[in-house]
């Protein structure tokens, strides 16, 4: 028996290395936008290694213990070869909780990195763009020389760029602690304007912003911010990291003016006005779904869930200076729903739909930040506007529901 499990292992792991690598820019990433969980990676510097902590979601059902993990780097999206690769064979435990997510960490050599713009693992057994396979690390100068990761109270790594206002954290840093600069600056973002106006209205994409607070600490301590905003954690001389700090219940929506502001994407200014002057804000924010479904009470309920759930996935998959509903890309992932196929190159990334009342194709040119590196702004073109005012209507007539709704 046990000459079989070896040989076994040995017939897995030579399947991992002849596994063909698949063309990037010809890979659909929509599995990353769907709302199951999916993998996700972080990295912290470690001497001459770079160490990987990867989450894989108990729902995918790829991963088994001591199973080898494919790790591979390239130079872009548009790179035929990888500039380098590896199996990794895991010593993990054999039995765990099906229902929780898997934690594996691991290092890698930093050196064969420097030339690498973008990371992925994957189980191998699993092909890189099954939805929650693959977790994927773009891999900047800031992200390969990052001593630390933040951690929850269990000690694991958070693995997100938002924080809730009171959560506490702890500043894990590689090595003796150093000390630690948290600054604060302004967060008075406006939300995303629709996929058709006219970039000259829309003002400049950047501007500088300069520090309100500073607050000195030492790496290694517990962090905790009670006020909501925008932050940057910077630990001895290395990059800052961007964090975003939200209300508790983030990134559900839950008072009656976070409830009514993703509305603005489906309804006028002066409606907004008269729902927040209401004297029950939540209660005029019912009834406005509520003429939406044509006083069905099923499908009001339906609607609801369905815009608010799509609101509470975009904070999750898109946050970074702001929340990430307000985004161009949560903007139509709230609107127009989880694209169907999603391509990267190096210059842009598209979202098709399959459905032609969603149109498209629309098209994000990348546009880092020290809020975060994979953060997109939308090319805008006159010729969504009827696209877009269809996908409204279809909200506003309560035709917005998935199928096999109670009508």
């Amino acid at each position: 028996m046990r000459v079989l499990l070896v040989l076994l292992q040995l017939l897995v792991s030579a399947a991992a290395v002849g596994q063909r690598l698949p063309v990037l820019n010809r890979l659909n990433l929509a599995g990353l936008y769907q709302t199951q969980q999916h993998a996700v990676a972080e990295a912290r510097r470690e001497g001459d290694s770079l160490r990987l902590y990867v989450r894989l979601p108990s729902s995918s059902g790829l991963y088994s213990p001591r199973q080898p993990l494919r790790v591979v780097a390239w130079a872009n999206y548009d790179a035929r070869q990888p500039v380098w690769q590896d199996t990794v064979r895991q010593r993990g435990p054999q039995h765990r909780d099906p229902e929780q997510p898997v934690w594996i960490d691991f290092c890698v050599p930093a050196a064969a990195l420097q030339s690498a713009k973008l990371l992925a693992v994957w189980p191998s057994t699993a092909i890189p763009d099954s939805p929650g396979a693959a977790a994927w690390l773009v891999l900047t100068p800031e992200v390969l020389n990052r001593p630390f990761v933040l951690t929850d109270s269990s000690n694991q790594p958070l693995l997100r760029r938002y924080l809730l206002a009171n959560e506490v954290v702890q500043v894990d840093c590689y090595g003796p602690d150093r000390p630690a600069t948290l600054r604060r600056f302004a967060d008075d973002f406006a939300p995303a304007l629709p996929p058709h106006t006219n970039p000259a209205v829309q003002g400049p994409s950047s501007r500088t912003l300069s520090a309100r607070e500073v607050t000195e600490l030492r790496a290694g301590q517990w962090l905790r911010i009670a006020e909501p905003g925008l932050y940057t954690l910077q630990v001895a001389n290395a990059a800052p990291m961007g964090l975003l700090v939200q209300p508790p219940l983030f990134p559900e929506m839950r008072t009656a003016t976070e409830l009514i502001e993703p509305l603005r994407y489906l309804s006028t200014t002066a409606e907004r006005e008269r729902l927040l002057r209401a004297d029950s804000p939540k209660r005029a924010v019912d009834l406005f779904w509520l003429r939406a479904a044509a006083d069905q009470q099923p499908v009001a309920r339906q609607l609801i869930r369905t815009f608010y759930g799509r609101v509470a996935d975009a904070n999750r998959l898109f946050s970074a200076h702001k929340p990430g509903w307000m985004t161009d890309r949560g903007l139509l992932y709230v609107v127009l729903g989880p694209p169907e196929r999603v391509l990267r190159t190096s210059t842009e990334e598209r979202w098709e739909y399959l459905d032609p009342v969603q149109g498209g194709p629309y098209v994000f040119r990348p546009k880092p930040s020290t809020f975060a590196t994979e953060y997109y702004e939308l090319v805008r073109r006159p010729e969504y506007e009827w696209l877009w005012f269809r996908a409204v209507e279809q909200w506003r007539k309560g035709l917005t529901v998935p199928q096999g709704a109670a009508r």
